[in-house]
């Protein structure tokens, strides 16, 4: 059975994401600092990290790039990351920590299991712009 792990400090978005995703055929697990991610992704083998953008101590996106160091110097294997964003415009932010998905807010049930289920099956799952980011 696949494994999640959500980060996140809202219980409302835990409550969400929960109800969307885990089921007899997902299995998901919390943890509420983004700082507890990488430790935990070293500790027990895991198939999908959803990250919450705001998380009060270290944000999605800084967790994000602390798990692509890691797994760039080989401490870890890769793992999709999937974003739960506030807005469209963060949509740059998931990109330049190269998450493997994301999904603006607000949740819908439907689009966050689709999601979920694309990223295990190995594939992409973006929303929001079409067009391709600005470069610099």
């Amino acid at each position: 059975m696949p494994r999640v792990l959500l980060a996140t400090d809202a219980d409302w978005v835990h409550e969400e994401v929960d109800a969307a995703i885990a089921g007899d055929d997902i299995d998901v697990l919390r943890v509420r600092l983004g700082t507890e991610v990488a430790p935990a992704v070293k500790a027990e083998d895991f198939d999908l990290v959803v990250l919450d953008l705001q998380i009060g101590n270290m944000g999605g996106m800084a967790t994000c790039m602390n798990l692509r160091l890691d797994e760039s110097v080989d401490i870890i294997g890769h793992v999709p990351v999937l974003m739960l964003l506030d807005r469209e415009a963060d949509i740059f932010l998931a990109e330049r920590c190269d998450a493997d998905g994301w999904v603006v807010k607000p949740l819908d049930p439907f689009r966050l299991r689709r999601a979920a289920v694309a990223l295990l099956a190995g594939e992409r799952w973006t929303e929001g712009r079409t067009e391709p980011a600005p470069t610099a």
